[in-house]
């Protein structure tokens, strides 16, 4: 919540408080957060039906009238006081399985049953929640507990160990969270028992059970609950971290965030076999997981060698794992998620009805991206078909769409997109639709506290390495100094570590890739490096094609001109499988996934996702250029965008873009590996004997095609598609590009 208080007013409920006064709402601003904290007091309490009365009514006058944007649910509990309140977007944020714990009212069930039906959006704390929520609803995402890094690494540096734990013995063996039902307190028993040497140390309230149940040995100490900024403090003087969770309905389904949290803090980690820790830390050699006190013993005593010998590999690999779990990350998907929602229901809204003036088309075009948007302009035009352009988001452009956001600057809702063409006549076709605003893209990547040019040229060698280098000749010897010849190219590290050596590599692009593909550069073919090229002069442009611009008023304007035609109809936010028997067509353009095409029939093909953080800042200007690259694996968003850069804009704020990738969310980047292909070959065979339906685009082919080259294979098929139809192509226009190239 502290990430969604930066830029919006966050109001957080709390429990009542029954202190004898009120009924009256306590508000106060965390210092540290920004979240607005809502806490009613109340005289005692009441019956239910009174309570819920007079807690809607303090919920009522905090809000001032006025529905929130978003309603998020922690619990369903809520919900008799919160249905009321007409928001525009519902978000059921399922953290546990409440109604398997110690105390569950009755009534929590069908609570959450409606929550689900009600809901817009479904998170859940975990895969195994994921896995018992999916069928119940068609937007459920998962998002596995996540760390603030920074905070818990606090533990790595020196400071004084809190007095409640100093006249502690070593080693100690350490535990913080909320003690209840939750624990198996008779294994944290036998442990004590079995190493009397060892000091067991228990952070964190005792909740729902009695304390005369907890196990009391002279070395285990109960310091109970702590806030969260002390923490680091404590696990600071641990040697091993503990997670004795019981095995029973109240663990089944958590995914406990003491996981990273513990290894932030550089600490050596011992688990029962909880379902998610198994499943996501496994196979981490800092993390033990054993059942039962002999096995759990011998796990600590491992743990405990691990955490003092000199071998400090397992640190390295927490650090790698730990850099692409942050709660940036995990808000900036959630964020993409809600304003996507957000803006399909006000888009929804504000557009009328679509009215489809025919009954019968000569072609269903399914998606309003370039694909689909060229090859509906072609048809309608050049062919003088009558044509349906089906899309499930609710506006065209696909995910070149462009918007005005609060501070008046045009954003890009998908993340930047830069039109480059070498191609005339690509240019010229798009010119029809659109005037050019001259803009030659440069973007920096931030490496060792410095802003360097990427790609890779001989002001990024000079200012990297203090070096002198003074022309071509000079940069090209000292890269071929630092390459390290690789026998066979097959994968893109071997790509760049042939020509530019493994230090170049690591700092500009191992992480980077790593992060973006969620694999190693080893792991990926050879194409996804040798797209970015490394040179020897001083150009610091990212293209360098003849044709590089962008469109005077967006991409959306561009592409509301392209569908503007009498013969096409437009039906946006439906998924083109919802049309109606009383719609027919006689063939199909088909520009989305190839697999879903075919119902997943051989399974999924993998894709990369990517997840945006839009952010006005009240500055005029944040970075020297459009787009700024964060190579180190420690960063946990890829790049920052920054708009006006883009669009010429002058205005006294500025608007930026941070961008995560992800592993789920819309299919963005197909993923080069040999069995990826060859999945897609299986699919595309099918696709061959589909003689009413044209297959187009990116994700109809299967292939990371920059906007141009779209652009390119939707002209080219539809005139491969006019000469079968037996209805001549119009003549293309003349090219008409003099002075018009940025170069």
């Amino acid at each position: 919540m502290s990430r969604f208080a930066r830029n919006h007013t966050v109001l957080f409920w709390e429990e009542p408080i029954y202190d004898g006064s009120g009924p009256r709402m306590e508000q106060r601003v965390c210092p540290q957060t920004g979240v607005h904290v809502l806490t009613p007091h109340l005289p005692g309490p009441h019956d239910i039906a009174g309570e819920t009365e007079i807690l809607r009514s303090l919920l009522d006058q905090a809000l001032g009238g006025q529905a929130p944007a978003v309603a998020w649910y922690y619990t369903p509990m809520m919900l008799p006081l919160a249905r009321h309140l007409g928001a525009e977007c519902i978000v059921y944020d399922c953290m546990d399985e409440l109604a398997n714990f110690k105390g569950a009212p009755p009534e929590l069930l069908a609570l959450e049953a409606e929550l689900i039906a009600v809901a817009d959006l479904i998170f859940t704390g975990g895969y195994s929640l994921y896995e018992a929520k999916r069928e119940r609803h068609p937007e459920v995402h998962p998002f596995p507990s996540s760390v603030d890094v920074p905070h818990f690494a606090i533990a790595r540096e020196l400071g004084l160990d809190p007095a409640d734990q100093a006249d502690l013995p070593q080693p100690r063996l350490g535990y913080c969270g909320v003690i209840d039902e939750r624990m198996d307190l008779d294994l944290v028993a036998a442990i004590a028992d079995a190493q009397p040497d060892w000091s067991i140390v228990m952070v964190g309230p005792v909740v729902k059970i009695d304390w005369s149940t907890l196990p009391q040995r002279p070395n285990i100490r109960y310091l109970g609950g702590k806030q969260y900024a002390e923490l680091p403090d404590y696990l600071r003087g641990w040697d091993v971290a503990l997670m004795p969770f019981a095995l029973n309905e109240s663990t089944r389904f958590i995914s406990p965030t003491k996981t990273p949290e513990y290894l932030a803090a550089g600490c050596s980690v011992v688990s029962t076999p909880v379902t998610d820790v198994v499943r996501h830390y496994g196979g981490v050699e800092a993390v033990r997981i054993a059942e039962g006190p002999d096995a759990f013993l011998e796990a600590c005593r491992e743990a405990l060698a691990l955490a003092r010998g000199t071998y400090n590999g397992w640190r390295t690999e927490v650090d790698a794992i730990l850099a692409g779990n942050s709660w940036d990350r995990t808000h900036a998907a959630m964020a993409a998620l809600i304003g996507e929602l957000r803006l399909e229901k006000a888009t929804a809204a504000a557009a009328a009805p679509a009215v489809l003036r025919s009954r019968h088309y000569d072609v269903v075009v399914v998606g309003a991206g370039f694909a689909g948007s060229v090859m509906a302009e072609r048809l309608a035009r050049g062919s003088g078909k009558r044509v349906l352009v089906v899309d499930r988001r609710p506006h065209v452009a696909g995910n070149a769409y462009d918007r005005l956001d609060e501070a008046g600057i045009l954003i890009h809702q998908y993340g930047p997109h830069i039109f480059h063409t070498n191609s005339p006549e690509i240019f010229s076709y798009l010119s029809r639709f659109t005037e050019w605003r001259p803009y030659e893209h440069r973007v920096l990547a931030e490496v060792r506290g410095q802003l360097l040019p990427i790609p890779i040229n001989r002001t990024t060698l000079n200012k990297l390495y203090g070096a002198d280098l003074a022309d071509d000749a000079a940069a090209e010897a000292f890269l071929k100094a630092k390459a390290e010849p690789v026998e066979t190219i097959r994968t893109s590290k071997d790509v760049v570590v042939s020509a530019v050596g493994r230090e170049l590599y690591e700092l500009f692009f191992e992480g980077y890739t790593r992060k973006q593909w969620g694999l190693d550069p080893s792991e990926l073919d050879k194409a996804v490096t040798a797209r970015v090229p490394t040179r020897t002069n001083a150009d610091d442009r990212y293209f360098t094609d003849r044709f590089q611009f962008m469109p005077a008023e967006g991409y959306t304007r561009m592409f509301e001109r392209m569908l503007d035609h009498p013969n096409i109809d437009l039906l946006l936010g439906v998924d083109w499988t919802e049309l109606d028997g009383s719609t027919t067509w006689d063939h199909v353009v088909f520009t989305g996934p190839i697999d879903e095409y075919f119902g997943h029939r051989f399974g999924k093909l993998p894709y990369r996702s990517l997840a945006f953080q839009h952010e006005t800042l009240d500055r005029e200007w944040l970075q020297p250029v459009a787009v700024v690259n964060y190579p180190s694996e420690s960063t946990p968003h890829t790049r920052v965008t920054e708009y006006k850069h883009l669009t010429g804009q002058s205005a006294p704020r500025t608007s930026v873009t941070y961008e995560y990738p992800a592993e789920e969310g819309d299919p963005y980047y197909p993923i080069p590996r040999p069995e990826n292909q060859a999945l897609y070959k299986r699919y595309a065979a099918l696709a061959d004997q589909q003689e009413d339906t044209t297959f187009v685009g990116r994700l109809a082919t299967y292939r990371y095609y920059n906007m141009d080259q779209v652009v390119g294979q939707a002209l080219a098929t539809y005139r491969r598609m006019a000469e079968r139809m037996g209805t001549p192509a119009e003549a293309e226009p003349a090219v008409l590009v003099a002075g018009l190239s940025a170069a």
